[in-house]
């Protein structure tokens, strides 16, 4: 396949989770970009609307689907849904992610068991629906999974345990899952990224100290902005990536490399 060809994934249906903002909704207009026919799922399903509403003004096929996906039942039901509407499923992408920034010392369980569900538990079972799908259509797909660069750190510039635990726990569920599920042609790979521009990280960003702090520990000097994180999220779901499974992709700046 031509290197200007390997990028596109005309045709496929890719899910994203976490789609009505940030690095979702810019990862869910970039595959739109390349051809593929996007679900974007979200727990707040109006919020999906207008991002759905952006892909078909660009040309592209798109629906919302609202979806907790800390819950089992509401995994399968969205994943039921877009087998019923698309009739298959070709690419994940999970990045639905919830962040709780407390001390371990004043961390309470319900905010610890909140971070899990939705950031380690949700990927698995997004992860799980698809391949039972994929399998069952004779092999073949692309799971990309958005960790953290604090699974792969335990520093930072405040106390976040929980997210860091989850997004570790992410980083070796995308190589144990890429093992698992190779012999039926399914690549799992997941993306690191550092801080990004995005309403996650909203309250932070408006902290010059905290601001500060960031870019003084990035080799380059500032924040991600989510359409970065999208881009390398393309490659890793697209025919590029083919011969790429198991791997951790930072979009950080240098961040880890210090």
């Amino acid at each position: 396949m031509a290197v200007e060809t390997s990028l596109r994934i005309d045709g496929r249906v890719a899910v994203v989770t976490g789609g009505a903002g940030g690095i979702g909704r810019a990862t869910a207009l970039a595959l739109a970009g390349l051809g593929a026919r996007i679900a974007v799922a979200d727990l707040d399903e109006n919020g999906a609307a207008p991002v759905v509403a952006e892909i078909a003004a660009r040309g592209g096929a798109a629906a919302a689907y609202r979806c907790d996906v800390g819950r089992e039942d509401s995994v399968e039901a969205l994943f039921e849904a877009i087998a019923s509407r698309e009739g298959r499923v070709d690419i994940v992408v999970n990045n639905a992610g919830v962040a709780i920034r407390r001390p371990a010392t004043e961390l309470s369980l319900a905010d610890w068991d909140k971070v899990i569900a939705v950031n380690m538990t949700g990927v698995f079972l997004c992860a799980r629906s698809a391949a039972r799908r994929m399998i069952a259509a004779g092999g073949g797909g692309a799971i990309v999974n958005v960790a953290s660069i604090m699974g792969l750190s335990g520093g930072g510039v405040y106390p976040n345990i929980s997210y860091q635990t989850s997004k570790g726990a992410v980083v070796n569920m995308t190589r144990a899952l890429a093992v698992e599920w190779a012999p039926h042609a399914i690549r799992v790979n997941a993306v690191a990224p550092t801080y990004v521009r995005t309403a996650l990280t909203a309250g932070l960003l408006a902290s010059a100290e905290i601001m500060a702090r960031i870019e003084a520990m990035t080799p380059l000097k500032r924040l991600a902005e989510p359409e970065e994180v999208a881009a390398a999220i393309a490659f890793l779901a697209s025919p590029a990536a083919a011969m790429i499974t198991g791997h951790v992709l930072p979009v950080d700046g240098g961040f880890l490399a210090q």
